[in-house]
């Protein structure tokens, strides 16, 4: 371990950062975040259901620029039950990984996929909306360090946002609070996007990192995780599937 991770982890015992760079792996705190998020309940299911699978190629080609193969994950993911609200939440969520260019890339793509499965007489379930408005100002901020920390398992803090704290204030406002307070997709799907997303990115395996860390965290099973894994070398490419394997595997080792 460096001196910084050293140091990191000394100061928070647990401390990471979710987007930017890794801070520090600890311990899980995993049945106290379930109890502080009981709208996010631990998963009992030893596999990924089929919308959560099609989940996985729909971030990842996003997350890589590929547009033609994002087109059929889109249309798998609809004829196999996601909603348009679904596709379009994971879609949005990954302005915050690889950028507002490749974001809206796929949504206008989500967009002519929709529109031609209409003209085609196939009526996809819309979805639903967020329960209830975001918050604002300081209400924003505040409920994006809480989301944050539930799924780092402890504040995130560390030299790193000491030299530049308004990158946290950014990941917690934007991100955590923004992105995570739309009730309208679960964060464990979230989740499985940002992984997807992370492990279709060379150079982020710091950040891949550490959601496995966070999606442990909120419940999902080391089972699913290899399951992610799998879909990943079946549907997107090897390489992706290896960087999350060897996540997985640094993240499971003693």
């Amino acid at each position: 371990m460096s001196s910084m991770a050293k140091r990191i982890r000394t100061r928070s015992g647990m401390a990471i950062a979710a987007l930017g760079v890794v801070l520090g792996l600890g311990e899980p705190a995993r049945s106290a975040i379930a109890e502080e998020n009981p709208e996010q309940p631990a998963s009992s299911h030893a596999t990924l259901d089929a919308r959560q699978q099609a989940i996985v190629p729909i971030a990842a080609f996003a997350a890589a620029g590929d547009i033609a193969r994002l087109n059929g994950a889109l249309e798998q993911g609809l004829d196999l039950g996601m909603s348009v609200s679904d596709a379009r939440e994971v879609l949005v969520q990954l302005y915050a990984y690889a950028g507002f260019p490749r974001s809206l890339n796929a949504l206008s793509e989500l967009m002519r996929v929709v529109e031609a499965r209409k003209a085609r007489g196939i009526e996809d379930a819309p979805g639903r909306e967020p329960s209830q408005p975001v918050p604002k100002g300081d209400a924003l901020l505040a409920a994006g360090r809480a989301n944050q920390t539930r799924l780092a398992g402890a504040v995130v803090e560390g030299p790193l946002f000491d030299f530049a704290p308004v990158a946290n204030e950014y990941l917690r406002a934007h991100l955590f609070g923004a992105i995570f307070e739309r009730d309208n997709l679960d964060w464990q799907s979230r989740e499985l996007a940002t992984l997807s997303m992370l492990a279709a990115l060379p150079g982020a395996e710091a950040q891949l990192q550490a959601h496995m860390r966070m999606s442990m965290n909120i419940g999902v099973s080391a089972a699913q995780l290899r399951q992610l894994s799998e879909v990943l070398g079946e549907r997107v490419t090897a390489e992706a599937a290896e960087r999350a394997q060897q996540a997985l595997q640094r993240q499971l080792s003693p």
